[in-house]
């Protein structure tokens, strides 16, 4: 692992006011290194989508700093860079649902990605490739959304997400809709996208079962933050 792709400092963010105040950030600290795969975890309403949101420049937070890859990008609430060019080149957003355009093909999803940020032609197609490729689905290219599996579809969300290059990847309960199987090949997935290509990636996940894929644990609870160490990896047979 390397220096942090993503570090946020001291981060708050408040909903309402007088009784109906509530607390989404209390004083948010978090750093994910190049090459680190982290989870978030927490109960629902805990603040886990609150802190991705903020770390992917979407809802900025009323206090603290975040830095990408060693640049400021947000200062107490403000921004400090172009937050729409950062996202579209620096974050990739994996979702619950892989929201795939459903009258584009496996390809052509992918490369609409590249499309926005001005790459088109044979770049384009051999990038997109190339990704689904990586990924298990270099045959279903053509294949249209409703023709692939939940779990297809979702990887090709994930390369959609990759085709930028973007150093952090962002995954709110990505397997939320797929059953254990095909959930532990996404997590897996992301464990693989971390320690190959060298991106943070940062999971929101509900499923203690494939929490042994992950660097490092996070916990949140009202609003604060922990870290705990991740499950011990089971000894290889000899």
């Amino acid at each position: 692992m390397d220096h942090p792709v993503i570090r946020a400092e001291l981060l708050r963010k408040v909903y309402g006011h007088g009784e109906t105040e509530l607390v989404a950030l209390r004083d948010v600290s978090i750093e994910v290194a190049r090459g680190e795969v982290a989870a978030l975890l927490g109960p629902s309403g805990s603040g886990k989508s609150t802190l991705l949101t903020a770390l992917g420049l979407l809802n900025l937070p009323e206090r603290g700093r975040i830095w990408l890859d060693g640049c400021l990008t947000v200062d107490e609430g403000r921004a400090v860079a172009d937050l729409s060019a950062v996202r579209r080149t620096r974050i990739g957003f994996v979702f619950q649902k892989a929201n795939l355009i459903p009258f584009l093909t496996a390809e052509e999803n992918v490369r609409l990605a590249l499309q926005l940020n001005d790459q088109v032609g044979r770049r384009a197609r051999e990038r997109a490739r190339e990704l689904l490729h990586y990924l298990g689905l270099g045959d279903r290219g053509e294949h249209y959304p409703e023709q692939l599996s939940g779990g297809q579809q979702q990887r090709v969300a994930i390369a959609r997400a990759l085709a930028n290059r973007p150093p952090l990847l962002l995954a709110d309960e990505p397997t939320a809709a797929l059953d254990s199987h095909r959930g532990r090949d996404v997590m897996e997935l992301f464990r693989r996208i971390a320690h190959e290509q060298g991106a943070a990636v940062l999971v929101v996940t509900h499923d203690h079962r494939t929490l042994d894929v992950f660097d490092t644990i996070h916990e949140m609870e009202d609003g604060a933050l922990t870290r705990r160490p991740p499950p011990v990896q089971p000894e290889a047979a000899p």
